[in-house]
């Protein structure tokens, strides 16, 4: 098979749907090589390496050029797909391009979440009117729609009125590397470069009001709880607020911004936290929870939307609007060393869920069934 794939978030975003784009890239070429992978994007902003043989990257030609990416990718995408002869094209955010629906060319659409929808507030009003017009038709013109969580498909048939029958689950999951353990010199030298603290908390994400890390602080603040917090996540408008939250509640000098981490670096980061903490409102699913589980850290995530998927039985569940009960639960955990020992056991048991192989071949039955 020759599958096409709107590549953007794999070239341009760092985290979230860019490591949802890479990871499947990566997979499929891995465990299908046989087939042909057409990635299609107006910018490349993030090196990714592909195999040559059987991997191809395409950009705008010609009068594309002069005009804004969006053009090329919403207008000048069918075009291209049908000059390159793809049996499938597969929007890996969303979205297909128009005209699509013209092309003898079977359309599937990765569903992610609806949180503009749920949380507009959020979002300018702009995006939403945009967003949800372009959802509505990507659900209605697909031949099948892979929703990342059992939540996602719920969103997807609720929000956008997808056909059931369309919808198939299949679970995401994250880079390898953090499957591998780190080595000591490597723990220490990751310590060093950016000047870690001793038995840290750790939050990694978005820095922004949905995820929630305004909780954490209070949570810390509440039960007087003096662990460092280590915050990890691109710096925003919002990490000012947060900033001020922490003199306000005079817990700054426990609380350290990396603004600029590496992705090498990460399985090193969790690895020497004692506790991850992931207070977010609401995920399609939850990379990071992963993450955390995959690296042997037991996991404090929020109750509702897809998070029990993620974490599994035993991760530990709160509301994430309650300080105190997070609070409670931080203390509960970080100072039981036998519970964080059975947290992480029953944390890599189930992250086993997620391996490559498995997500490969629920990949490849969706493209095969259509």
């Amino acid at each position: 098979m020759r599958i096409g794939y709107d590549a953007k978030r794999l070239f341009c975003n760092h985290r979230g749907l860019g490591n949802y784009s890479r990871d499947l890239i990566r997979i499929l070429n891995q465990y299908y090589p046989e087939n042909q992978y057409d990635l299609y994007t107006p910018k490349i902003k993030i090196h990714f390496p592909v195999n040559p043989e059987n991997t191809r990257i395409i950009q705008p030609e010609g009068i594309y050029t002069l005009l804004p990416s969006a053009i090329w990718r919403s207008v000048g995408l069918s075009s291209e797909i049908k000059r390159f002869g793809d049996d499938i094209f597969h929007g890996l955010s969303q979205e297909l391009p128009i005209g699509i629906e013209k092309l003898p060319v079977k359309k599937i659409i990765t569903f992610h979440d609806a949180i503009f929808i749920r949380y507009p507030e959020l979002y300018a009003p702009s995006y939403r009117k945009i967003f949800t017009a372009k959802n509505m038709r990507s659900c209605r013109i697909a031949d099948r729609i892979i929703a990342i969580s059992e939540q996602s498909k719920r969103d997807a048939i609720e929000f956008f009125h997808a056909d059931p029958a369309k919808v198939e689950v299949v679970y995401q999951g994250c880079n390898n590397v953090f499957r591998q353990t780190v080595s000591l010199e490597n723990k220490n030298q990751i310590k060093d470069k950016y000047n870690l603290p001793t038995d840290y908390l750790l939050f990694v994400g978005a820095i922004e009001p949905r995820k929630n890390i305004a909780t954490i602080f209070r949570a810390l603040h509440r039960e007087k709880i003096d662990a460092p917090l280590v915050v990890v996540g691109r710096q925003t408008n919002y990490t000012q607020e947060l900033k001020k939250l922490a003199e306000e509640l005079k817990i700054s000098p426990q609380i350290h911004f990396l603004h600029h981490v590496e992705t090498v670096d990460l399985p090193a980061i969790y690895q020497l936290s004692s506790l991850f903490i992931y207070p977010s409102v609401f995920e399609g699913f939850g990379i990071p929870i992963l993450e955390a589980l995959c690296s042997s850290t037991p996991v404090i995530t929020s109750t509702g939307s897809c998070f029990e998927e993620t974490g599994g039985p035993d991760s530990c569940y709160i509301n994430p609007l309650n300080a105190d009960e997070l609070g409670h639960s931080i203390r509960k955990i970080l100072y039981n060393n036998e519970l964080k020992e059975i947290m992480i056991k029953a944390g890599q048991l189930f992250s086993a869920k997620f391996t490559d192989d498995q997500i490969a071949q629920n990949l490849m039955q969706v493209y095969q069934s259509v």
